[in-house]
């Protein structure tokens, strides 16, 4: 099946914000740093990050699209910034993006337009994380599994999707490409649970299956799991592994040897943070790889993929 990138959704928009009032931020210094750097790097992600499997090539287009994500993602974090400051500084990426003229301070966004320019890729995917950003501005809370999905569709597929237009490869590839990262953040969403509620009283769990459960929110705030809302947790990981089932026929999909490498890789390192998840209480520890994992689950990636493209066409 095949699905253009998707567009923002008018339910999903923050429309209670104005997009274009002042600035007053503490970065809005001399009305041109429009950046909230947060200190978090490519070192911070659950997965490589234009790594060596990718061309050489591409790799700088690669940077100059994870360094706008990054930016627009640490404005919508930034707990110093009013909601109405940042939906107006990702409005100004967002034109950045979409013109030729950039303004004063949103720099990474023309130097991202730059990149899109040459290498023919749509700027619709940058809009669609600006969407899913500008909604964690406003919207904190989830109803049930649906609206999650939609929220991951705009803030962690176009990652994908852009990936895939970089490297010439068919938009067939999107399902199972959305799986993928849709998979990725819902498991991020899951170790980061009870950061996201202490620090920025965000919830990325169905508040319904937490309903269904006996479990609150509040429970986010303990040192420990509640009965109730690990069963909703263990619920997230079981639904995640379904994406999964769609994720893992992405690397034979692929024309490139080294995005099929890459995200074969990846699919790996899903696999394993979901049994991590499934047996550590994310509420009570941190849960993530240790070195040697990632290191397995890399070889593991390149010698499934390698030996699978050696024996079996390539799936269209």
């Amino acid at each position: 099946m095949s699905r253009s990138a998707p567009a923002a959704s008018s339910a999903a928009s923050p429309t209670a914000v104005q997009d274009d009032v002042p600035l007053a931020g503490p970065e809005s210094v001399g009305g041109t740093a429009m950046e909230t750097p947060s200190g978090k790097g490519a070192k911070d992600e659950n997965f490589p990050v234009g790594s060596f499997l990718l061309p050489k090539a591409l790799r700088p287009h690669v940077a100059r699209f994870y360094a706008f994500a990054r930016a627009i993602d640490d404005i919508a974090d930034n707990p110093e910034l009013a909601p109405e400051d940042k939906v107006a500084r990702l409005t100004g990426f967002e034109r950045a993006l979409t013109t030729e003229k950039a303004e004063p301070g949103y720099e990474t966004g023309a130097r991202l337009r730059e990149s899109l320019i040459e290498t023919e890729v749509t700027p619709q995917h940058g809009c669609d994380l600006i969407s899913a950003f500008k909604q964690d501005a406003v919207k904190h809370r989830y109803a049930d599994w649906d609206e999650l999905i939609d929220y991951c569709l705009r803030s962690a597929s176009p990652v994908g999707r852009y990936l895939l237009d970089l490297h010439g490869e068919d938009p067939s590839g999107y399902p199972q490409s959305d799986a993928l990262c849709n998979a990725l953040q819902i498991i991020n969403h899951l170790q980061d649970c009870r950061d996201d509620y202490e620090e920025m009283d965000r919830v990325y769990i169905p508040e319904d299956w937490l309903a269904e459960a006996g479990a609150d929110v509040t429970h986010l705030g303990a040192t420990r799991s509640s009965e109730g809302l690990r069963r909703v947790q263990l619920r997230c990981v079981e639904d995640t592994r379904a994406l999964m089932v769609e994720a893992r026929r992405l690397p034979e999909k692929l024309k490139s040897w080294h995005l099929a490498l890459e995200s074969a890789v990846i699919v790996e390192i899903a696999d394993q943070l979901l049994r991590e998840l499934a047996r550590k209480d994310p509420v009570a520890e941190r849960v993530e790889l240790s070195k040697p994992q990632f290191a397995w689950c890399a070889i593991k990636g390149v010698v499934k993929t390698t030996a699978r493209r050696c024996v079996t066409p390539r799936r269209s």
